[in-house]
């Protein structure tokens, strides 16, 4: 798709006070964004201090629709990109054997960093992640602390930058060791997989572009099965990286061998009902979702996760060793969100090694995975006591 098609979409259903606008040559990118207390400031009024809100997967800007115009009336600029192969931001479709490498984290870093210089801009107050978000906020605090100065993550932990092997001269030249999780998860009584290696295969996007109870029903089953709707979202920590632990994660994260994304959330599918009274997510608005991801697939949101299980790229992250995020920082997740144990000992050691300025870690009631759309009043009292401070 040229960018000339991408000018005569539909325009997205946005709250009063939001635009949407491109801003051509970031990093090579011709960025979609949504933008709130946009307003110029008069030459007596202070210029507002930049809030910039990174979404997840499979998300958009546009989730953070019920966010912003909150932070813009407490006197913030808030900016809200699609994020690199995401809705409006992607001008084309991305074939599996295309390069890999604009995906990789220190790229999606640079594509913030460039949205906020486009702005003219030489700090954000704060940057906030969700999901998949979380990483590139943490990230970009982790490496430019002088430009991100606040960074709130949310619903994903940040267990810390990766270590270079250490005192490996004694040892001589011993190869890694392949992690074994893989196969004993295939093996067990019930065989399973890890989504992440999952959607790095070959066949998930077109599992997911096309799957067999069509788009819209495949995303209503995904985001109910990962909600607070779905009331068996109880989480606990898991003790250890390990097959038998993992297997104790809902099929979205630790899926049946044979099965599909589609055919596994096919299985939690909502009834009418249920659909009906889901105010946090209504059809129109999932709507949205349905139609960006139709035209783009999703190859390019995927390749975010292949970028993660490689080891391809994690030379350039242990660049980082040693390295914590010492701006301020907050934690914001639902109380039902599985999301905050999927890795073992993550959550914690967030807490207690990585943020070493953290100023809140909250959990709020009546929320999974998606706690901005499903809690958005509360996500909005966090997020102002933490950007206000």
């Amino acid at each position: 798709m040229s960018d000339e098609t991408l000018d005569t979409l539909p325009p997205l259903p946005l709250p009063d006070g939001i635009r949407a606008r491109y801003i051509d040559g970031n990093n090579g990118l011709r960025m979609h964004v949504l933008e709130a207390g946009h307003e110029t400031p008069g030459n007596d009024a202070p210029e507002r201090p930049m809030v910039l809100l990174l979404h997840g997967f499979p998300e958009l800007a546009f989730s953070w629709r019920r966010i912003m115009p909150a932070l813009a009336a407490a006197g913030y600029h808030v900016v809200a990109p699609d994020q690199r192969g995401y809705g409006r931001t992607s001008a084309h479709r991305v074939a599996f054997d295309d390069d890999l490498a604009p995906y990789r984290m220190l790229n999606l870093v640079r594509d913030a960093l460039g949205l906020v210089r486009a702005f003219g801009r030489e700090k954000v107050h704060a940057v906030v992640g969700h999901d998949f978000g979380s990483f590139v906020a943490a990230w970009a605090a982790v490496t430019r602390p002088d430009v991100f100065r606040s960074v709130a993550l949310m619903s994903a932990p940040f267990a810390g930058v990766p270590k270079i092997p250490f005192g490996t001269a004694a040892a001589g030249n011993a190869a890694r060791a392949v992690d074994p999780v893989h196969d004993d998860l295939a093996a067990l009584p019930r065989p399973r997989k890890h989504y992440q290696w999952y959607y790095s295969t070959h066949a998930a996007a077109s599992h997911m572009d096309a799957p067999r109870q069509g788009l819209h029903d495949f995303l209503r089953a995904y985001y109910h099965h990962k909600s607070a709707d779905w009331t068996a979202n109880r989480p606990h920590p898991l003790t250890a990286w390990s097959a038998a632990e993992l297997a104790k994660l809902p099929t979205y994260y630790v899926m049946d061998l044979e099965e599909t994304m589609p055919e596994t959330v096919a299985h939690e599918m909502p009834s009418p009902p249920e659909i009906a009274a889901c105010r946090w997510l209504p059809d129109a608005e999932l709507a949205v979702y349905a139609a960006e991801y139709a035209r783009t697939g999703f190859q390019p949101s995927l390749n975010w996760y292949r970028c993660k299980t490689t080891a391809r790229f994690g030379g350039e992250l242990e660049l980082f060793d040693g390295r914590t995020i010492d701006v301020r920082s907050c934690f914001i997740a639902g109380a039902s969100d599985w999301g905050i144990h999927q890795t073992a000992g993550a959550f914690e050691k967030m807490q207690e090694e990585v943020l070493t300025d953290m100023r809140g870690c909250h959990l709020v009631d009546g929320a999974g995975h998606w706690v901005q759309q499903e809690q958005p009043e509360a996500t909005i009292r966090l997020l102002l006591d933490f950007v206000g401070r």
